[in-house]
C-alpha cells in the first residue's frame, strides 16, 4: 500500500476487484478485458504480494514468474508498473525483447530475477542459449492473447508451455475470447475462474469525436491540413500497415511537418527516441500501427487522427481514449473513404450507439450520404455543402488560412491541396512473425 497511495490507486477498477482475490487464493484466472481497464495491476499487485510473502524454494535466485506479452512497448510498460509497485519489496526483475542486443539483457538474468516480461521471440532465443530455465516457475501469466495470436505467435507459445512445470498457478488475458483463443486457454488454465469486464463502448466525454468523408487519394493532402491547424499541438495518427506508416511520414515531412513512425519494423532505439521526443514535444506527430502504440501513453494528447478507419470498432474506441483524459479535452477525426471504411464506420456507431458527427468544412469533403445509426446501408441527402460558414474548430484550416500545428515542426508545412498527386500507395499486406 505505501507504493499505490503515491501513485493515486484508491479505488480498484472492475477487473481488479474481481482478479485480484482469486489470483491471491491461488485459482487459474481467465481474465477478459481490453487494454487500459487496469488489468496489469490485476495481475501485477497479488503476484508480487505472494512471492514477497513466499519464501524462495532455492537458495539462490531463480525465476519464479513469467509474463508473456506481445509487444516490446507492453513488456516495457508492464515492467515499469513493476517496478512502480514493487520498491519497498525484496523482488527483482527484468524486460527481455527483440529489436536491441541482449547482452543487457543476459546480465540481469545472471544476476537473478524473480519476474521475467518477456515477448515470445527473445524470451526462446535466450531459452536456447541457456540463459533463461523455467523448472522452478510458480507463476504464468499471458496478456493479450488475442494480439498474440493476431501476431502469428501461436507455435511460439505452444512451445513456451511445453516448458513450464505442471505445478504453478496460470492467469490468462485477452480482450476476446473466439473459439481459438479459448482452445488456448484450455490448455494452460486448470479448474480457472472467469472474470469479465464488459467491453468499452463508448469514450470520454471530453472527446470530441468527428468523421471526415474523403476520397482515399486525397487524405494525404487532407491530413497536413489537419495536422498543420493552429489548435493541434500534439497528434497520434492511426494507419493500418507498416507501410502505410512509413509512406504517410514520408508524405508528411515533404510538406514541412515533422513526424516519425512507430512500428514492428523500426529498432527498438528508433522507437525509443520517437516515443521520448513526443512525450517531451519536441516531435508533434506520431504516426503509429495499433499494435506498435500498445503501451504507448502520453499525457495531454490533443488529437488523435484515424487515417484509416479500424474494422474492429473496439478498436476506435481504445484508439480516441488515448486522448481526452484525466478530465482534459480531446479531438478524435476519422477519415472515411467511399469505400469499405463506411461499413466500417456503420459498426462502429453500432457499438458506441451514437452517431459519429459528419464534420463538411474542409477542401476535400466527398458528398456521400451519410451513414445513419439504425441501418446498414447508407440514406438521406448529400451530407451538406462544403464551407456552410460553420464555425471551424479542430478541423483543420481551409487553404490560405493560417497555420500553425504541433509542436516540434520544422516550417509551417504545405498547402497539401494538390489534387493531381497520386494517393497513396497500395499497403503491403505482409505479416512479420517476430516480435513488434
Amino acid at each position: 500500500m505505501r507504493a499505490l497511495v503515491p501513485l493515486g490507486y484508491e479505488t480498484p477498477t472492475p477487473i481488479q476487484a474481481q482478479a485480484i482475490p482469486y489470483v491471491l487464493d491461488g485459482r487459474d484466472v481467465l481474465g477478459v478485458a481490453q487494454t487500459g481497464t487496469g488489468k496489469t495491476a490485476a495481475f501485477s499487485l497479488p503476484m508480487l504480494h505472494r512471492l514477497a510473502a513466499q519464501p524462495r524454494r532455492e537458495n539462490r535466485r531463480v525465476i519464479r514468474a513469467l509474463i508473456l506479452s506481445p509487444t516490446r512497448e507492453l513488456s516495457a510498460q508492464i515492467g515499469d508498473s513493476i517496478r512502480d509497485y514493487s520498491p519497498h519489496l525484496k523482488v527483482y526483475h527484468t524486460v527481455i525483447f527483440g529489436g536491441v542486443k541482449q547482452g543487457k539483457q543476459v546480465a540481469a538474468l545472471q544476476r537473478g530475477v524473480d519476474i521475467v516480461v518477456a515477448t515470445p521471440g527473445r524470451l526462446l532465443d535466450l531459452i536456447d542459449q541457456g540463459y533463461i530455465r523455467l523448472d522452478h516457475l510458480e507463476y504464468f501469466v499471458l496478456d493479450e492473447a488475442d494480439t498474440m495470436l493476431d501476431m502469428g505467435f501461436i507455435h511460439d507459445i505452444r512451445k513456451v508451455i511445453k516448458l513450464l512445470p505442471p505445478k504453478r498457478q496460470s492467469l490468462f488475458f485477452s480482450a476476446t475470447m473466439p473459439q481459438n483463443i479459448q482452445e488456448l486457454a484450455d490448455t494452460i488454465l486448470i479448474d480457472p475462474v472467469t472474470v469479465e469486464v464488459e467491453r468499452r463502448s463508448s469514450a470520454a466525454e471530453t472527446v470530441e469525436q468527428k468523421v471526415y468523408f474523403v476520397r482515399q487519394a486525397e487524405k494525404k493532402h487532407l491530413l497536413v491540413d489537419v495536422l498543420t491547424a493552429p489548435d493541434v499541438t500534439s497528434a497520434l495518427v492511426f494507419t493500418r500497415t507498416k507501410y502505410g506508416a512509413d509512406k504517410l511520414v514520408r508524405h508528411l515531412r515533404k510538406q514541412g511537418v515533422r513526424s516519425e513512425a512507430i512500428h514492428g519494423n523500426k529498432s527498438q532505439p528508433q522507437r525509443e527516441k520517437a516515443m521520448n521526443a513526443f512525450k517531451r514535444g519536441d516531435l508533434g506527430v506520431l504516426v503509429a500501427t495499433d499494435i506498435a502504440a500498445r503501451g504507448i501513453d502520453v499525457d495531454e494528447l490533443s488529437h488523435v487522427v484515424n487515417f484509416e478507419i479500424p474494422n474492429i470498432p473496439e478498436t476506435y474506441v481504445h484508439r480516441i481514449g488515448r486522448t481526452g483524459r484525466a478530465g482534459a479535452e480531446g479531438i478524435a477525426i476519422s477519415f472515411c473513404n467511399e469505400e469499405d471504411e463506411r461499413t466500417y464506420l456503420r459498426d462502429i456507431q453500432r457499438l458506441i450507439r451514437k452517431e459519429v458527427p459528419l464534420d463538411t468544412d474542409h477542401d476535400y469533403h466527398n458528398p456521400l450520404p451519410p451513414i445513419p445509426l439504425d441501418s446498414g446501408r447508407p440514406q438521406g441527402g448529400g451530407g451538406g455543402k462544403r464551407g456552410q460558414g460553420k464555425k471551424r474548430r479542430h478541423g483543420g484550416p481551409k487553404r490560405g488560412q493560417g497555420q500553425g500545428g504541433p509542436r516540434g515542426r520544422h516550417g509551417q508545412g504545405g498547402g497539401g491541396g494538390n489534387r493531381r498527386h497520386k494517393g497513396p500507395g497500395k499497403p503491403s499486406s505482409n505479416r512479420r512473425r517476430s516480435d513488434s
